[in-house]
C-alpha cells in the first residue's frame, strides 16, 4: 500500500542569503528519522542563549547526504560566527542561492508527508533541478510543534537556470 501524500501549496521562489547555523547535530538515516525530535528537545534549552545568536528563528538543516538516505541534521539557530560555541555544537554555512520554499501547516506529526509530497509530486514535474546543497526548515519564533495552526517553511536548494 502506498502512502497518499497531501497536496501542497505552490512553491514560492526565494534568493537566499549566506548565513551560518549552529546547534546540535547528528547523522540520521531512514531508520532513525523518528529520533530527530529528541535532538530538538535537547537543543530547545539553548535557544536564546547561543553565543552570537542572530534573530529568533530556529533552523533544521539537512546536509552531507550520501545518496543512500543518510544525512547530517543540525537543529540550530543563526549565528554571527562560530567562536565561541559550545564544544558539542556543529555548524554549517548556507550559501546564497535560489530556493523553492514550501509551507508546512499544522503539527509536525504530518511533516514526513509534506516532504514526500515535495519529493514525489513537486520535484518530478517542476522543471527544477535540486542542488547538491543543504536544505533547511525554518521555524519562526511563534512556531508551536503541537499547534494545528502553526506554519514552518522548507527551503529546497535549486540549481541556477
Amino acid at each position: 500500500m502506498t502512502l497518499q501524500t497531501p497536496p501542497i501549496k505552490p512553491a514560492r521562489f526565494e534568493d537566499g542569503r549566506t548565513f551560518t547555523v549552529a546547534g546540535l547535530g547528528k547523522r540520521y538515516g531512514q531508520a532513525t528519522l523518528q529520533q530527530i525530535p529528541t535532538l530538538w528537545h535537547r537543543f530547545e534549552q539553548h535557544i536564546g542563549r547561543v553565543p552570537g545568536q542572530v534573530g529568533e528563528e530556529a533552523y533544521g538543516v539537512c546536509c552531507n547526504g550520501d545518496g543512500k538516505g543518510n544525512f547530517d541534521y543540525i537543529a540550530g539557530v543563526e549565528v554571527q560566527g562560530t567562536e565561541p560555541l559550545p564544544a558539542e555544537f556543529r555548524h554549517v554555512e548556507l550559501k546564497a542561492r535560489r530556493y523553492a520554499v514550501f509551507e508546512h501547516h499544522g503539527s509536525l506529526d504530518n511533516l514526513k508527508a509534506t516532504f514526500q509530497a515535495i519529493w514525489q509530486d513537486w520535484v518530478p514535474v517542476s522543471g527544477e533541478t535540486v542542488a547538491n546543497a543543504p536544505e533547511f526548515e525554518r521555524y519562526g519564533r511563534d512556531f508551536n510543534p503541537n499547534d494545528s495552526h502553526s506554519v514552518m517553511e522548507i527551503w529546497l536548494p535549486l540549481e541556477d537556470k
